[in-house]
């Protein structure tokens, strides 16, 4: 048993340390997604200038954890037993990821109705097509080129120059491409179960207060 558990621990921390770190980056443009769109307030102050700045480049971070698939392909091919395998990679791997894709989808729902709230609904499947435009130029330059988010501030020239030059070549656009229509049709399924779940949650929530109040 305490072999198993060490050859576990062994292989979290080889093939799936990443996974609290990258969740955190995803949760950075969630957290502030809701400050920035579902505040009461419509006052844009420029702390909310400067919010607004920081969950345009933290965002790709939540779309990113798609990419690591490669680290549970990684893992699976170690030869680590089918237990670890099966009760450890598989789970936490996939759990990150959809965490983090549902992070991004959440992030864009709030997005649109903070649009949908400013009277510029007719602007947000554009919106939603430019978020998707850019996040993937973002996922593959952390993929890739191996940025971070950070980089805009302290590199920002090596990584203009570097983007540029990959828009402006056909391989890397191309995979640009690729990435934005997977971007695009998967936030459209998943927006819609989203969607769709927290319907069910706001009628639920609606039928016990209309119990409560009656009673």
């Amino acid at each position: 048993m305490e072999t198993i558990l060490a050859n576990a621990l062994e292989a979290f921390n080889k093939h799936s340390g990443w996974i609290i770190w990258n969740l955190f980056l995803a949760f950075i443009p969630l957290v502030l997604s809701f400050w920035l769109f579902l505040r009461r307030s419509n006052r844009r102050s420029l702390f909310w200038w400067i919010g607004l700045v920081v969950f345009i480049l933290f965002l790709p971070n939540a779309p990113y954890l798609l990419t690591d698939v490669i680290h549970l392909i990684e893992a699976i091919r170690a030869g680590y037993s089918i237990w670890v395998t099966t009760l450890i990679f598989i789970p936490l791997h996939s759990l990150a990821i959809l965490i983090g894709w549902e992070a991004y989808t959440i992030s864009l729902i709030a997005q649109s109705y903070y649009l949908e709230k400013q009277g510029a609904k007719k602007y947000i499947f554009a919106c939603e097509l430019l978020t998707h435009a850019l996040c993937a130029i973002g996922i593959f330059m952390g993929r890739f080129r191996r940025f971070n988010s950070w980089d805009l501030v302290t590199k920002p020239d090596v990584l203009l120059v570097t983007t540029i030059s990959d828009l402006t070549d056909k391989q890397p656009l191309l995979v640009i491409a690729i990435t934005f229509i997977i971007l695009t049709g998967l936030y459209w399924l998943t927006k819609q179960v989203t969607l769709g779940i927290i319907l069910r949650i706001k009628l639920f929530l609606d039928d016990l207060n209309s119990e409560n109040n009656s009673r």
